[in-house]
């Protein structure tokens, strides 16, 4: 993939054909970016020769997401807590947090060099009529 537009595009592209909801996509596709965008800067340092790849994969349960970089490698223990204070003034560090935030499972793999965040969003299942039908009968208070 040759920009964070782009992988940002195809991220939008698979929640919209998971049938997702305005909001979650939002925020998976928000997740990709903040991943995306940390590839190329802190992982390549804006490094032309080192290229970002990306997968997406709708498995029917998950959204699956992979962005891989060639840089120097992330030890995801050593980010530090944006929640703390002494950090909540600070205008950067959230992105791995918002991340976390937004999605189901993040991990971290050291691929020397580089490193690869494999993002997952569980898939909801749609309500059937049958759900419906059972919700309200939970809801009977007779």
């Amino acid at each position: 993939m040759d920009s964070v537009a782009e992988i940002e595009a195809a991220a939008e592209k698979l929640t919209q054909a998971a049938g997702m909801d305005e909001d979650e996509s939002f925020r998976v596709v928000m997740a990709v970016r903040e991943a995306a965008v940390n590839a190329v800067l802190h992982g390549n340092s804006y490094d032309p020769n080192k290229q970002v790849s990306a997968s997406f994969e709708n498995n029917g349960k998950s959204l699956i997401i992979t962005i891989a970089d060639q840089g120097e490698g992330l030890d995801p223990e050593t980010i530090p807590d944006p929640l703390a204070p002494e950090n909540l003034l600070r205008g950067t560090g959230r992105g791995i947090f918002l991340i976390r935030s937004f999605l189901d499972e993040v991990h971290f793999r050291q691929l020397h060099p580089g490193t690869e965040l494999t993002l997952i969003k569980h898939l909801t299942p749609a309500a059937t009529p049958d759900d419906v039908t059972q919700n309200d009968k939970d809801l009977d208070t007779n």
